[in-house]
């Protein structure tokens, strides 16, 4: 689990790409940059006593990406969205296809920096922009197949 200061640190960091102002998950560090939340009803003390007999690989949702910034997990995207208030991207109904089949969006203008990209109230994923171009994050397993787009 995160100690309070490096948690407090990343809760400053959503608030501020994101518009996120409370998180309501313990928060576990998984390897140096993959940060997953758990919001079940294991206390701390439970999880930790049951890791040492048991092999944990990992507890909870797989949540953001962090170093110098954060970028939020396919998954978080959809758990988090109705509390991102910031960095949100709407996309309409053929680039939301395109996005879900992988490919990147040429969209001059765009906003630069990390985007959560949203279709009619969907939350999408998060992406990369550069003003011209928003690369892809959406994983491999969870694109839309077979479209012509």
């Amino acid at each position: 689990m995160l100690r309070s200061g490096e948690r407090k640190k990343i809760l400053a960091k959503l608030e501020e790409q994101f518009g996120i102002e409370d998180l309501r998950y313990a928060l576990f560090r998984m390897g140096r940059e993959r940060i997953n939340g758990y919001s079940g009803h294991l206390s701390i003390q439970e999880i930790i006593t049951l890791a040492q007999v048991a092999n944990i690989d990992k507890i909870g949702l797989y949540l953001m990406k962090e170093d110098d910034i954060i970028r939020l997990g396919f998954d978080a995207t959809q758990t988090l969205g109705p509390v991102i208030t910031k960095d949100v991207f709407d996309l309409d109904g053929k680039q939301a296809a395109a996005w879900m089949a992988g490919y990147d969006l040429e969209i001059k203008g765009a906003p630069k920096g990390i985007l959560v990209m949203r279709h009619n109230g969907d939350y999408l994923g998060c992406a990369k922009s550069n003003g011209e171009k928003i690369i892809n994050h959406v994983p491999k397993e969870r694109r839309i197949k077979n479209r012509n787009i």
